[in-house]
């Protein structure tokens, strides 16, 4: 089970290392379905995805942070209009018959609905991910840290670019950018003091990150 306000790194990849991401449209459709099941339970800090593999940092929210879904909006035939509509608590309605979502299983119909997603647009079947997903929790600010800069060169590691800002499907242009965005920017960037440190902190060309990176899946 998820625990509420933890930190986690979550990662997840195709089974027997097919690709997971096939076109342009996967890696959209895929973060439009992180908009829909995940920021209701969670702060969403950093992400990558390759094209096997995918990695993701977010802070599951307290309980208490998080709304419930109204019952006139949903659609048990539609479960991407059946998750998506949250009000927060403070809201003066009586919600004493509403549901709230549980982080657990919100990322268990995140997978499974992108999955049945792949599976029809690219005529296949069977299993796509080698597991329902993989958590870590995430500790100490420290370990966070190395964390982010970790996801976000994995593009690097893996030879697709050279320098995070060239690869388009990981959060780090979002978090160097002034543009709105549903990621909790503020926050990561507070962490490195600010954007200038961020920059500097993902320009080492050494992944000197080995307390970390035997655990990874790749």
């Amino acid at each position: 089970m998820l625990e509420y306000g933890t930190y986690y790194h979550i990662y997840n990849k195709g089974v027997n290392n097919q690709n997971i991401f096939n076109t342009e449209i996967d890696y959209m459709h895929f973060l439009n379905l992180m908009d829909i099941f995940l920021l209701p339970v969670a702060d969403i800090y950093a992400y990558a995805l390759m094209k096997n593999h995918l990695h993701l940092v977010i802070r599951v929210n307290e309980k208490e942070e998080i709304g419930f879904l109204d019952p006139k909006y949903s659609d048990s035939k539609n479960m991407t209009l059946k998750w998506k509509t949250f009000f927060p608590i403070n809201n003066k309605e009586d919600f004493t018959l509403n549901k709230k979502p549980i982080p657990e299983k919100m990322l268990q119909h995140m997978f499974n609905a992108y999955a049945q997603w792949f599976n029809n647009k690219h005529n296949r079947s069977g299993q796509l991910f080698k597991h329902p997903y993989n958590r870590i929790p995430v500790q100490s600010v420290k370990y966070l840290k190395r964390l982010i800069i970790y996801v976000h060169r994995n593009p690097v590691k893996h030879g697709f670019c050279d320098h995070p800002i060239e690869y388009g499907w990981t959060s780090y242009n979002t978090l160097i950018s002034i543009k709105p965005t549903k990621l909790s920017r503020e926050r990561v960037l507070g962490w490195f003091d600010d954007r200038a440190n961020f920059k500097i902190s993902h320009n080492n060309e050494n992944d000197n990150f080995m307390d970390i990176r035997n655990i990874f899946l790749e």
